[in-house]
């Protein structure tokens, strides 16, 4: 209909839709006008007549179909709230005289009858004429139907007009007229239509049966033909379906009547009573609810009008045994009270009378519709004195049959029964929980019967509401009294009901009160009544429960009372009570009075243990020693009576013997004498035992020496006790005679109670001298029980029981010994915390009842050995001993098994918590070790535990002060976050390990260290937590105690080294330690073995890697070196310090400001330690693996220092402070090697970042010492390190290297070669880094220098002083020279032919220098030097050496001028060419050009040749040749003849043999030049 959503805004369009012939349309139209036409307050005259008009039309309409009309109908009417005179007028108009209506027009007309009352009536008269025409005409039965609905809507209406005439806006009108009408209406109706309608029409009639009838009741005229109508009306009563409507119509019928006080013929009201109870009552098939209502409105009506008519009728109808109807007719009379009518009241004394008739039904609906009857009735205050007894008695007779039948149900019972059973017993208690016993009437009701209800068993479940009930009348009338002096509400008479004696309500009242402490309403009800009724029970009382009492009560304030606690307080009240009693007859009657009420608890039940123990007290009391004999001789010959027979003679007897000890035990004597125990140990196990066993009277004896009077116990223990117990246990053990061990658990437990009782009277004694003979015996007995339990089941009590007996036993005098107590504790330990885990035990349990028990057993074990434990060790005051038992634990807590530890931290707990209070030498140092770690463990039980203990350790030792901050951080340990745990734990440790002794510290980081090797991930985490709390919070005090706990640590590490975790705590432990200790740990540390195994490096690092600790590391080895260095010797401790040194400088550790020390100290001992061997004595024993052919590896001192010192340079590298070497890593083989010591020194100076002068100049602080050191190669290395500093301008700036200098110079005449060459070499960088000081002292400086160039047998110094002389030169002129001039040439030259090829070098650069320092006065001299030299310069132009032949060819250029001989630079420039000249052609070209200007140098060059000849160089052999070869060529003829033929000949046959082909090849070509020229001067060779 989306497409017609929007019409509806227009109210026109939607009108002009209705003309179409839609009929989907309409319906959707009609169903929307409805509702608009409702929510709108006006509308358009014009709209509304063309709706009107519409509605009509289509109401009428018979081809549109029935639901259109109907909702055309419903505008229709909807209209007339808008215009009603139009509405009407359409009606009327189509409802014409003697023309049979559309059906819709009479249905409109009817509701608009009904919605608009006040404007119908005016046109009612006319449309009931109208329809007086129609009915003659009427048919069809739907017609007629239809004129049924109109007469009951008019007859409402007229009704209505009647009876509110007044209410309406017009002047009265004559209703008689109108009423007229209808009676001729319906009277048609009734008299054509009724007698053949079907059952639809017979509905419509009934409907209008009722409005029509009831309106014709106010004429009196009429009167009798409506009530004779309804007796047609009381015949429907036969359709279910109908059946409300007849109701319903009746009714109305019956309110008109009430209305017009028309009095209804007996008949007719007998009849409808029946009819409506047959309603009410109906069976099988129950009435529908609503007509069930109707019909007990009818009833409240008929009992408004005549209740005693009303009664009459139920009287007479209930006496029938119809179920159905006695329960229909109770719950009419309750609805009738509930109703309140004010008329019944009156007759309260028939309505008892009525309920008293059925008492005696049986049936369950009967009896609880009685008691519902009866709760009402008591409500509202129809309880009569005289009559109203007999229903209080219903209430509790009801209860005790429905227990009855509860308990034991019949077999052919139904679930309904039982249900109504149980409905019973419910509104039973409810009737008495709402009784208000001060109801007018009621108290003289109750008082004093109400008292025979306490005491019966039956009666019991009532007790809650009962007590009460009794407690309010006793206080009422204790506030008459005290209101009024007398009092006449509360009169004892008793009549015929027989009432309990005091003591009956004396025991039944004390038992019950027991359950006060339960919190139970009954108990604390019997004990509020017993506060307030002394008097009845006995006159003395009256007093003493008024001060006792109010004590008495206080335990009951609290939401936890004790049960124990209140037991004792009831016992004891009662033993008071007795003694102010002080009456034999009144006590021994109330013994029997407790015994009479034994069946009236389950033998399980908290009253019948109280009863058995009141009973024992009641016998306690009693003076009449035959009375007390009788009556226990009587409960050990026929236990049954008592229920539960072992337990009820065990406590009785035990209770008993508080006051009659010696006649309990003779009782007990003679009873064992005549009975002969016939029966076996197994004997109890039966259903029906009558007598007691061997095994109960152990049981009595061990609760009668538990209740005895200490003093008499104590003679009467051994003999008249002990001697029976062993006795009946060593019989029960007997098989044949033979003793055997006896797996009853019955007789086990019950010897083990006797004996844990036994123990528990004697210690209670208190006797210091009383010496328990069979203590030792007994733990023995209990030891062999324990043992024989199963260790993969906790199936029996034994454990738990044992473990108790023997924490009393232990206790007793006298004392037992140390091993003793050990063995004892080691035992029960065995037996129960192997046990499987706790959900395993308990899946072994078949129900949840024997789970539930298992856990309870193994709750109550695990408390019994903590208690033991407890025990044992804090009543031992040798705090060693306590300590030795403690021990015992220790392997459970640190158990794999995680169930194995935490019954381990549950027993620890329970030793250390509760204030105890630890002996005084007690130490808790390893305690706190072993469990604070646990505080992360992996349950939270165990985290709980082991942080209880924790705080329990302390407050052993009376240190309380953080306790409870402790335990508030305790209580976020059952959080399962990890991370949180080991937060609380930190904070936990820094609070505990404040109060740990520093004695003991020794000991909890042992235990910690065994924890982080054993422990698992978290509490290993927590052990180093804890184990650096104790260190930061002790560290400083540690030192007595520091080698001991670094030996602990070290011993660990091997161990801890596999965990990464655990090793990573201790390498802190150790950093924490040195932060502190920093000498120390260092001192314990060098004490290692060389070379230093990988745990002692790891422990360097980690101290180096610590921030706080490394600076303080280093200049604790610094001064280490120091020490070990001072003598300038270098002992093994010195390398060890260095090899610390290493490890910690390798972690890259800041070495700025101690740098210079460091280096110089390194320096000192890489030279102090050249050469030397590591002593066998300090190298590490620990034994390696070697590998198939390989050598063992023996530390080099000087190596370790020299890897030291590269270290250190490394890392100074890094921050700045040196430079890379030229020589690179050769630097430190040179260094460590004894013979390059001094070069890999200059080396490692030259190294220097000379621009950190600050830094280079504390190492020349620090060096300066080396310069006179006894130590001859530290002398070495000072001077070869200042040798190279010497050359560095800026150190001579800011440095004092004049001293310096006087060293070098004093040096330079050592003996020592190597001293010689430094010092040299120093004195020759002077020139570089001060050319002042040289030319200063330049004399002392040269003569020192040349003399170097003597020192032939060394050339490293000949070298040194060459290259000295060449810088110093540079510096110096000819003058400067002049004296020393010729002897430095002179020494020069004899370095030409050095084998070595520095030296060779250096001395033809010193030639070539001293050419340019030639003065006139020694030019000549140098010019033949240069011809002497001449040779070795052209020879040597192909040197092995590339650089000695570029020498040689610039000393040539140089030289050749002072020979004269420039056009020689010709062929020198050659040499200068990239591809040099073969050396034969160089030769010749020279000599033929030398042979031109000067044949005497060429003479000379031939004369100095031969010496070359036999040169240990082929290259220099060969040039040799080659140059002779071009000297023989070039020579003259006169030169050739003065040739030494023979001579030369024989040289060069000789080397035409030499090795090199170059050197043979080279001679032969000589000898034939040779011969060619001799040929050409005709000379013979």
């Amino acid at each position: 209909m989306e497409e017609y959503g929007d019409m509806f805004g227009d109210i026109n369009l939607t009108i002009g839709m209705l003309s179409k012939e839609d009929n989907i349309t309409k319906e959707d139209i009609y169903g929307h006008l409805t509702s608009f036409i409702q929510n709108t307050d006006i509308l358009d005259d014009a709209i509304v007549q063309r709706l009107i008009y519409y509605t009509s039309k289509d109401m009428r309409d018979e081809e549109i179909p029935r639901e259109i009309r109907m909702l055309a109908g419903e505008v229709l009417v909807s209209l007339a709230a808008h215009d009603f005179n139009s509405v009407m007028y359409e009606m009327q108009s189509n409802f014409r005289i003697l023309e049979l209506p559309n059906e819709f027009v009479v249905l409109a007309l009817a509701e608009l009858a009904t919605s608009y009352v006040s404007q119908s009536i005016p046109f009612m008269m006319m449309t009931l004429l109208t329809m007086q025409t129609m009915l003659r005409l009427v048919e069809d039965e739907s017609m007629r139907q239809t004129f049924c609905l109109a007469l009951e809507k008019f007859s409402r209406s007229i009704y209505k007009y009647v009876n509110h005439w007044k209410d309406f806006p017009y002047p009265k009108l004559d209703a008689n007229r109108l009423s007229d009408k209808i009676f001729m209406l319906f009277r048609y109706i009734m008299e054509k239509w009724a007698p053949q309608a079907s059952p639809m029409h017979t509905l419509a009639i009934i409907k209008a049966h009722g409005p029509t009838v009831s309106l014709l009741l106010h004429r009196e005229d009429f009167c009798e033909f409506a009530l004779g109508q309804i007796s047609w009306l009381l015949i429907q009563y036969r359709d279910k379906e109908n059946d409300f409507y007849i109701t319903q119509s009746l009714k109305q019928i019956l309110t008109a009547a009430v209305l017009y006080d028309t009095v209804l013929p007996k008949n007719l009201r007998r009849s409808i009573l029946a009819s409506l109870l047959h309603q009410t009552c109906k069976v099988p098939e129950p009435p529908i609810k609503e007509n069930k209502l109707e019909a007990s409105s009818c009833f409240l009506i008929l009992a408004h009008a005549n209740p005693v008519d009303l009664l009459d009728f139920f009287d007479e109808q209930i006496r029938s045994t119809n179920e159905a109807v006695r329960t229909g007719i109770l719950t009419l009379l309750r609805s009738t009270i509930n109703a309140e009518e004010p008329k019944f009241r009156n007759h309260t004394t028939s309505i008892e009378k009525t309920v008293k008739l059925v008492m005696g039904d049986l049936s369950v609906k009967v009896r609880l519709s009685t008691l519902l009857l009866i709760q009402t009735m008591c409500e509202k205050g129809y309880i009569e004195a005289r009559e109203g007894w007999p229903l209080i008695d219903y209430i509790f007779s009801q209860f005790a049959m429905s227990n009855r039948n509860l308990e034991k149900p019949i077999k052919s019972n139904s679930q309904e029964d039982e249900n109504g059973e149980k409905s019973v017993q419910e509104t039973s208690l409810e009737i008495l929980k709402s009784l208000d016993p001060l109801v007018i009437g009621m108290p003289q009701v109750l008082w004093p019967r109400i008292l025979t209800y306490v005491v019966p068993e039956e009666y019991t479940g009532t007790l809650d509401y009962l007590l009460n009930i009794i407690r309010i009348l006793i206080m009422a009338e204790e506030k008459k009294k005290r209101d009024i002096q007398e009092s006449t509400a509360l009169v004892i008479s008793t009549g015929a009901v027989k009432l309990p004696s005091p003591q009956q309500l004396l025991a039944r009242l004390l038992v019950i009160s027991i359950l006060a402490s339960l919190g139970q309403l009954c108990g604390a009800g019997a004990i509020g009544l017993l506060k307030i009724m002394p008097e009845i029970i006995h006159p003395k009382l009256v007093e003493m429960w008024k001060t006792r009492m109010p004590a008495l009560l206080q335990p009951l304030e609290g939401n936890n009372a004790s049960v124990v606690l209140w037991e004792t307080m009831l016992l004891q009240l009662l033993k008071e009570s007795l003694w102010k009693i002080s009456d034999v007859a009144w006590t021994s009657q109330l013994s029997r009075d407790f015994s009479l009420q034994m069946d009236s608890y389950s033998n399980t039940s908290m009253e019948k243990k109280f009863l058995w123990k009141a009973l024992g007290t009641t016998l306690a009391s009693c003076q009449d020693k035959d009375f007390v004999s009788s009556q226990i001789n009587e409960f050990l010959v026929t236990p049954s009576l008592l229920g539960d027979q072992r337990q009820g003679t065990t406590s009785i007897l035990g209770f008993c013997a508080e006051s009659h000890l010696d006649i309990v035990l003779n009782v007990l004597k003679t009873f064992q004498d005549k009975e002969k125990f016939f029966v076996n140990r197994c004997k109890g196990i039966f259903s029906g035992k009558k007598s007691l066993t061997k095994t109960d009277l152990i049981l009595i004896y061990g609760a009668v020496a538990l209740h005895a009077p200490k003093q008499q116990l104590l003679a009467r223990l051994d003999e008249g006790i002990m001697s029976q117990i062993l006795l009946l246990y060593g019989q029960c053990c007997q098989v044949l005679g033979v003793s055997v061990i006896n797996k009853d658990m019955d007789l086990q437990m019950s010897f083990t109670r006797s004996i844990t009782e036994v123990g528990i009277a004697v210690q209670d004694a208190e006797d210091q001298k009383f010496q328990f003979t069979y203590k030792e015996m007994l733990i023995g007995f209990m030891l062999d029980l324990i043992k024989d339990e199963p260790l993969n089941t906790l199936a029996s009590p034994i454990r738990w029981k044992v473990l108790i007996a023997i924490r009393y036993l232990s206790k007793l005098k006298p004392p037992l010994s140390l091993n003793d107590h050990l063995n004892i504790l080691e035992e029960n330990i065995r037996r129960l915390l192997p046990l499987p885990p706790l959900e395993k035990l308990k899946n072994q349990g078949e129900t949840d009842k024997d789970k539930e028990r298992i856990n309870f057993l193994y709750d109550r074990s695990i408390d019994a050995l903590g208690k033991l434990l407890r025990s044992m060790i804090w009543d031992d005051t040798d705090a060693q001993n306590c300590e030795e038992m403690f021990n015992l634990l220790r392997m459970w807590l640190v158990s794999q098994k995680e169930w194995e530890r935490e019954r381990a931290f549950h027993v620890t707990s329970q030793i250390l918590t509760k204030d105890v209070e630890a002996p005084q030498n007690f130490r808790i140092g390893s305690l706190l070790g072993l469990l604070a770690p646990h505080s992360c463990d992996t349950l939270a039980t165990i985290r709980q535990a082991a942080t209880s203990s924790t705080i329990g350790l302390l407050c052993a030792k009376g240190i309380c002060q953080e306790v409870d901050r402790l335990q508030g951080l305790q209580e976020g340990l059952d959080s399962e976050d990890e991370q949180l745990q080991i937060k609380i734990s930190s904070k936990i440790a820094k609070i505990v390990c404040k109060f740990i002794p520093n004695e003991e510290i020794q000991a909890f980081l042992e235990e910690i260290l065994d924890g982080l090797e054993t422990l698992n991930p978290m509490c290993t985490r927590a052990c180093g937590i804890w184990m650096l709390a104790a260190l930061k919070e002790h560290g400083a005090l540690l030192e007595d105690q520091l080698l001991e706990i670094l030996s602990t640590i070290y011993h660990h590490m091997p161990v801890l080294r596999q965990k990464e975790e655990s090793f990573q705590f201790m390498l802190e432990a150790i950093s924490q330690i040195a932060s502190f200790h920093m000498d120390a740990v260092v001192n314990n540390l060098l004490q290692k073995p060389l070379p230093f195994d990988r745990d002692t490096k790891t422990l360097w690092k980690a101290l180096a890697e610590n921030p706080a600790s490394s600076s303080k590391l280093m200049r604790a080895l610094i001064r280490k070196l120091e020490g070990r260095l001072e003598d300038d010797i270098a002992g093994t401790d010195a390398i060890s310090v260095a090899c610390a040194m290493y490890e910690v400088i390798l972690t890259g550790v800041r070495i700025t400001h101690l740098y210079p020390e460091l280096f110089t100290l390194l320096l000192k001992l890489v030279s102090c330690s050249l050469g030397q061997k590591m002593p066998a004595s300090t190298l590490s024993q620990r034994r390696r693996v070697m590998q198939l052919g390989e050598r063992q590896q023996f530390p080099d001192p000087c190596r370790l220092s020299t890897a030291t010192l590269k270290c250190l340079q490394a890392q100074a590298m890094k921050e700045g402070l040196a430079k890379e070497s030229d020589e690179g890593d050769n630097l430190w083989t040179l260094l460590s090697n004894p013979d390059t010591h001094h070069i890999g020194v200059c080396a490692l100076a030259r190294s220097m970042a000379v621009w950190q002068h600050g830094v280079i100049l504390d190492i020349m602080g620090h060096l300066l010492s080396s310069l006179t050191s006894s130590s001859e190669n530290y002398r070495i290395t000072g001077m070869a390190f200042f040798s190279e500093l010497m050359k560095e301008p800026i150190l001579w700036k800011h440095g004092n290297l004049r001293d310096v200098l006087i060293f070098m110079d004093q040096n330079a005449r050592d003996s020592n070669a190597i001293l010689r060459q430094m010092a040299i070499r120093g004195l020759g960088n002077t020139a570089s880094g001060a050319p002042h000081k040289v030319r200063k002292h330049k004399q002392i400086m040269l003569e020192c220098i040349i003399r170097g160039l003597y020192h032939l047998a060394r050339t490293e110094v000949v070298c040194e002083s060459l290259k000295a002389l060449k810088k110093i030169l540079g510096l110096l002129t000819d003058r400067d020279i002049s004296f020393y001039f010729k002897e430095i040439v002179l020494q020069t030259r004899t370095f030409f032919e050095d084998e070595q090829d520095d030296v060779r070098l250096t001395a033809i650069f010193l030639f070539e220098d001293l050419a340019s320092l030639t003065g006139r006065r020694w030019k000549i001299f140098f010019a033949e030097e240069v011809k002497k030299s001449m040779i070795s310069f052209l020879l040597h132009l192909w040197d092995p050496n590339p650089k000695i032949g570029a020498a040689c060819r610039d000393v040539l250029v140089i030289c050749i001028p002072f020979l004269g001989l420039q056009e020689l630079y010709g062929i020198l420039d050659h040499l200068l060419e990239q591809d040099l000249p073969r050396a034969r052609d160089f030769y010749r070209q020279f000599c033929m050009k030398l042979a031109k200007k000067n044949q005497e140098i060429l003479w000379i060059l031939h004369t100095h040749s031969f010496t070359f000849f036999t040169s240990s160089w082929e290259m220099i052999r060969s040039a040799a040749v080659k140059l002779t070869d071009a000297i023989i060529l070039h020579l003259t003829n006169r030169y050739v003849e003065l040739l030494d033929r023979e001579q030369l000949t024989m040289r060069l046959q000789a080397l035409r043999q030499d090795p090199c082909i170059s050197v043979q090849r080279a001679a032969e070509a000589t000898l034939q030049t040779l011969l060619r020229r001799c040929k050409e001067i005709s000379i013979p060779l």
